[in-house]
């Protein structure tokens, strides 16, 4: 093929994954109660076991007139992604994959199914975790009883999209540290070498993520995050690439 063949088939190839997102986004726009049922989930009272303590039912507010019309069409593009993100792998590693040599392609497709298994695991452990105690404890936090928190609806979705991402590329830190493992960047030895400094590291990102006052919350975030690490550490050979 010549450079604009592949430009062409490259056109194609992106034309049906826009094509898949919008389809899943039209779906998500249409069933906005069931949507936003989810995305509303982690701020009620009982989202949470009672081991991380009781707080009321935070009300969100609007203070535009669009605002919620076009949160809702964001929203509904941001869930089309998530959800057509397995096609448009497929597709990418379909378009990509006849450039790569024999030995690149025994890896490539368990490094992208890995890789997307890893950030969903990442969003659900934000979901499910980081974010109900990061919104419990910030929406309750007042510097003065004579200021009232109103939570805006945008704020909520932010901070949501926000902290799903950013543990989505946290739980890609044993993927990364293969693939630097095997180009032979990172290696066995310095990692263990660095483990302290990497476990006061990780203390530190926890506390940034979730900005509570307790220990016992601080470690539900930073215990998987330094099994990461640990994790990591197994996958990276010990010597040079190969």
């Amino acid at each position: 093929m010549t450079f604009w063949d592949h430009l062409e088939e490259l056109r194609r190839v992106l034309l049906r994954c826009i094509i898949v997102v919008a389809l899943f986004a039209v779906l998500a726009f249409i069933f906005k109660d069931e949507v936003f049922s989810v995305i509303f989930a982690p701020k009620s009272p009982d989202f949470l076991p009672h081991i991380f303590g009781s707080s009321p039912d935070i009300q969100l507010i609007n203070t535009e007139l669009t605002r919620q019309f076009v949160l809702h069409m964001m929203t509904s593009f941001y869930v089309g992604i998530v959800v057509a993100a397995p096609y448009i792998l497929f597709e990418l590693y379909r378009f990509i994959s006849p450039a790569l040599y024999q030995n690149e392609r025994r890896y490539s497709t368990p490094l992208v199914v890995s890789s997307y298994i890893m950030f969903m695991l990442g969003i659900l452990f934000s979901y499910f975790i980081v974010f109900p105690i990061t919104f419990r404890f910030l929406g309750n936090y007042q510097v003065s009883t004579d200021v009232e928190n109103l939570i805006s609806l945008e704020s909520y979705i932010d901070t949501l999209v926000f902290l799903s991402l950013a543990m989505g590329f946290v739980f890609e830190i044993p993927i990364l540290s293969w693939i630097l493992g095997r180009l032979g960047i990172l290696h066995r030895q310095q990692m263990q070498q660095y483990r302290r400094h990497a476990l006061v590291a990780i203390i530190v990102i926890a506390a940034i993520i979730t900005p509570t006052s307790d220990a016992f919350t601080l470690a539900i975030v930073s215990v998987p995050m330094y099994l990461l690490y640990e994790l990591s550490i197994l996958l990276v050979p010990r010597g040079q690439k190969g």
